[in-house]
């Protein structure tokens, strides 16, 4: 079997990451994954992959510190920038603590791909970035052309959405200067089957509606997709030669009591919220067609749900 090439993945032991990695292996990619601390036993699941005896090699690498980056993706042809330095809890200094790090971390990549004389970028974003878009008309489906306003978020501190809207805008704009091909994607809520074993935060918002039992939860669209079908197309991103600008990946769109009568259906026997309030904001309709005419394709909710469940289990998450 013909080896498909090296190619670096940032923050590989990351939700999203982690199946970036599998797969990659499971194409007969060599992969350098960069983690806080190659020793440290929350990396172990990355080792036990098909094939990564052989073709992973872990760098300890932080995305503030260059050196480490460059080591990492020296010698490589692609870059998969998967991490994101961003806190899970509300932040006291964002501009230090939050947008700092998610702009320069990604800068520093950019700059190593550039060094290292990469063919292609593919950048995580989120659709934070494309969203928090006052002006953008309320009945028109929001594409890869809306972004997110720097100004309106600054306003209603959602430091999350600044971060992910500097940090992709720049890393296309970084991409135009230096003549480096990069390409974003921008998922919604990734959910799906674990193969961390740490929580990570789109995971905890389907582990909470499963075991907290809360009193009341509100009823808000949730837009989802499955992380294997992200995975997917990030893979398909750097593979197809087509693939420019950015990407917006989504699956399903879903109000959380759905999601609750969904998951309810098939496990009765879990703590769900007793009740469920009304969300009083708009809709938002987002597209992943561009993805789409690439070959994108994505599974049904319930394959998504049904598996994540399963993953949680064996990972005792649900005790």
């Amino acid at each position: 079997m013909a080896m498909k090439g090296k190619v670096c993945v940032t923050g590989a032991g990351g939700f999203i990451a982690s199946w970036v990695v599998k797969l990659l292996l499971s194409r007969d990619y060599i992969v350098h994954g960069t983690v806080r601390e190659p020793s440290d036993a929350k990396y172990a699941h990355l080792t036990k992959f098909d094939k990564a005896n052989e073709n992973l090699q872990l760098f300890k690498a932080d995305l503030l510190d260059y050196q480490s980056l460059r080591t990492a993706i020296a010698g490589c042809d692609g870059v998969f920038h998967v991490a994101c330095p961003v806190p899970s809890t509300t932040s006291s200094n964002p501009e230090t603590e939050v947008i700092g790090p998610a702009v320069k971390g990604t800068h520093n990549v950019l700059e190593a791909c550039v060094e290292a004389k990469i063919k292609r970028v593919v950048v995580v974003s989120s659709v934070a970035a494309v969203f928090s878009n006052p002006s953008w008309p309320r009945s028109r489906v929001m594409d890869e052309s809306c972004w997110s306003d720097t100004e309106h978020c600054r306003a209603s501190k959602d430091w999350y959405f600044l971060a992910k809207t500097k940090a992709e805008s720049e890393a296309l704009e970084f991409g135009r200067r230096c003549g480096l091909d990069v390409v974003t994607i921008c998922p919604t809520l990734v959910i799906g089957p674990v193969l961390q074993p740490t929580v990570n935060a789109s995971t905890l918002v389907l582990l909470r509606i499963l075991k907290e039992g809360s009193e009341s939860m509100e009823n808000r669209q949730r837009m989802l997709v499955d992380v294997r079908d992200v995975a997917e197309a990030l893979i398909l991103l750097y593979e197809k030669r087509e693939a420019e600008g950015r990407y917006i990946c989504t699956a399903h769109s879903i109000e959380t009591r759905e999601l609750v009568d969904a998951l309810k259906s098939k496990y009765p026997d879990y703590s769900y919220p007793k009740k469920l309030s009304e969300w009083k904001a708009e809709p938002i309709s987002l597209s992943s067609e561009k993805l789409q005419r690439l070959g994108w394709k994505y599974r049904p909710l319930e394959e998504t749900l049904a598996d994540a469940v399963q993953s949680f289990k064996d990972a005792g998450m649900l005790e």
